[in-house]
């Protein structure tokens, strides 16, 4: 069962990340974020980087501690950590550098 978990983790937190920066984007976009400036950038974009950095600090925490080996169960692992890595990267880069919020009519 603790297997089971360990190999379930990447994901998991790939999914959590995934929802809490699409939620942020829409809370942002809903309360106006963008214009309001920080010193890093709008507050919309900084919200949602500071998650998405953060979420892929711990894949990277994640991956450290699978462990290695040939055993095929430590492959797996890192396997899965390396999955949930790239995902991350992949499908939320797009939505923590583009603006896409739009006035409703």
């Amino acid at each position: 069962m603790r297997w089971l978990a360990a190999f379930s983790a990447p994901l998991i937190l790939w999914a959590g990340l995934f929802s809490a920066v699409y939620a942020l984007h829409g809370l942002g976009c809903a309360r106006g974020w963008p214009s309001v400036s920080t010193p890093f950038g709008s507050l919309h974009g900084v919200a949602m980087v500071a998650v998405w950095l953060g979420g892929l600090a711990v894949h990277l925490v994640l991956l450290r501690a699978a462990p290695t080996g040939p055993a095929l169960e430590h492959r797996l692992l890192r396997m899965t950590g390396w999955i949930g890595v790239c995902a991350s990267l992949l499908t939320l880069w797009p939505v923590v550098t583009l603006t896409t919020c739009q006035a409703l009519p």
